[in-house]
This record gives C-alpha cells, structure tokens and sequence, in this order.
C-alpha cells in the first residue's frame, strides 16, 4: 500500500472514530446526567416543552450558569417554554426569591435580574440585608417605595410560598436545577461545566419531544 494510501486510511479510521466518541458523548445517562424524578409533576402548557429553573441569587454555581442558560434562551426552540422559579431551600434563601418576584411583578426582570446576580457576586453587596436591598434598587434608578411595597405585598408572599412547596414537590436539593416537562431533572452538578449542563438540557428536550 502506498503512503498516500495509508494515510487516507489513517484519517478516515481517526475520523470514525471521532464521530463514534461524539455520539458516545451526546448520549445523556439516567443517574448520571439527570434523574428522573419519582413524582413527575404537571406542567403549566400541555402543549409545549416546559423548562423550569429553580436558581438562588446568592449560588455561584447559578451565577456561572446564568450567563450560558440567557445564550441559550435567545434561541430556545418554539416549542419550548421557559420559567424561572427562585427556590427555598433554606429560611435565608426567601429574600433573594422576594427579589425576584418584585422585579418580576414590576415588569424589570430583563433590566435587573443580571444585575442582582453581579451586585452580590462581583460587587459583594449583601442584598440579604434589605435596607442595603432598598438603597440599591434606589440606585438602579427604580422607585424604592414602590419596590418595597411590592417586595412585601401578599402577592409576592403568595408566590414565595408557591416556590418553597414546588422546591418541596420536585424534590430538590441543590441547584441550579433545571426540571424539563416535569420528569427529567439536572443539576450544575451532575453536568459537570456549564457547557456540559446546557448539553445536558438539549439532550433532554430532544428525549421529550421523541416521547411526545
């Protein structure tokens, strides 16, 4: 055999076998990348794919996450639908899920949930702590008595309930966690880097919509 023979083969017995490891790797595995969960739970729209993620402002691992999960959410399929939902793990834990239900029902999710993650992670403000909370939403430019009121109106309390009985029925003990369609459950630790737990999640959607 020729050398340029011999190398054509070469190359296309690495190639093969590259494109075999590939299909090993975007294979998901249950108990490894995911879990099911023991009690599925409904989703809110029959109709589509159901994302949820239940996320803590003050998790560095959500924080690392966050900006992969906003990549990803910029194109997220048309059948997919997408949820945060502030989980309560710890009594600690209800401020930051207050947090986000103000914004939330103020409609400034987009201009202000980024920036609570870097308040508390890169500029170290202790937002856990509401007069500093109050005094940096006044900073952010938005209406700090307006903000209050909303922080502690029964509307927000209500949802915050919601989130510590949904932390409960999913069964979490970790996050950042993200649930699809209800069944399927990954962790930022069961996926390794950010890159891997995005993976992980298309991986998912994908299962799902061949079930569907």
């Amino acid at each position: 055999m020729s050398q340029r023979k011999s190398l054509a083969v070469f190359f296309l017995i690495v190639c093969l076998s590259w494109i075999a490891m590939s299909g090993v790797h975007a294979e998901v595995v249950d108990g490894k990348d995911y879990t099911i969960l023991k009690n599925p739970q409904p989703t809110q729209d029959s109709g589509k794919i159901e994302v949820l993620e239940f996320f803590w402002y003050g998790c560095p691992h959500c924080y690392s996450l966050h900006p992969h999960l906003k990549s990803w959410l910029a194109n997220v399929p048309s059948d997919v639908s997408f949820r945060y939902v502030p989980a309560i793990l710890r009594p600690n834990w209800v401020t930051a899920a207050k947090i986000f239900y103000a914004i939330e029902a103020m409609g400034i999710t987009n201009d202000l949930h980024d920036k609570v993650y870097d308040a508390i992670h890169r500029d170290k403000i202790d937002l856990n702590n509401e007069t500093v909370l109050f005094d940096w939403i006044e900073k952010q430019g938005i209406d700090k008595k307006k903000f209050e009121a909303t922080y502690n109106s029964f509307s927000v309390q209500n949802q915050v309930s919601r989130s510590t009985q949904l932390t409960r029925q999913y069964q979490l003990s970790g996050v950042p966690a993200l649930v699809v369609n209800g069944k399927y459950l990954t962790s930022g630790r069961m996926g390794g880097t950010p890159q891997d737990t995005i993976r992980t999640l298309d991986a998912l959607i994908t299962k799902v919509r061949s079930e569907k």
